[in-house]
């Protein structure tokens, strides 16, 4: 996989396009009702666009026992995230706000949200390499308490961290650092490492 290449969030806010309904709060302990919330925006997207979409529950609410903001992050594929009208309105229609049009990792994304339960949802191109390193972070950190720590303790700077920096932007560099860990180890892509100076 090619290495991780952070932007500042800040950065990204040029391609908002809208705001969330709801706001994420602060983070808080795993709830096991995060995987309930999950089901249903899975049933939710999947009622709106017919099935055969790939949607994956992403992200520390995917991790039981990840501290995490109360928002589900969750991936979902479509044939052409740039042909909007195929899918757009029919996600609208059930609730979702488009929020973002940009470009990460090199391909075309969409971020949604939708307010209850609090989402965001992620459209990709099934080639897109981004969704992929989404899973292999959360099936990494299941299986790893320690890089859990890790995470949780940068989230915690992060919450506390000058009013200047955004919350992403505080935690990036430890998920730089278990991205690597997490690409070296992963068998079925060739890595290129870029460990942090």
């Amino acid at each position: 996989m090619a290495p991780v290449r952070r932007r500042p969030n800040a950065a990204r806010q040029s391609q908002r396009v809208a705001f969330r309904q709801t706001d994420p709060g602060s983070p808080r302990a795993y709830d096991p009702r995060w995987a309930e919330s999950f089901a249903c925006v899975r049933d939710l997207v999947v009622g709106a666009l017919g099935a055969g979409h790939a949607v994956w529950h992403v992200g520390s609410t995917a991790v039981p026992g990840m501290i995490a903001k109360p928002v589900i992050d969750a991936d979902l594929l479509v044939p052409d995230v740039l042909d909007e009208r195929a899918w757009l309105p029919k996600l609208e229609a059930v609730g979702f706000r488009l929020v973002f049009r940009d470009v990460i990792a090199g391909a075309a994304h969409r971020q949604l949200t939708l307010g209850n339960p609090d989402t965001n949802l992620h459209v990709w191109q099934p080639e897109a390499v981004e969704p992929q390193r989404h899973r292999l972070f959360a099936e990494w950190l299941r299986s790893r308490p320690e890089d859990r720590q890790a995470f949780a303790d940068a989230k915690a700077e992060a919450v506390s961290a000058d009013k200047g920096v955004r919350y992403n932007d505080a935690k990036a560099a430890v998920v730089c650092d278990i991205y690597e860990q997490a690409f070296a180890s992963e068998p079925n892509h060739s890595h290129d490492a870029h460990p942090r100076p």
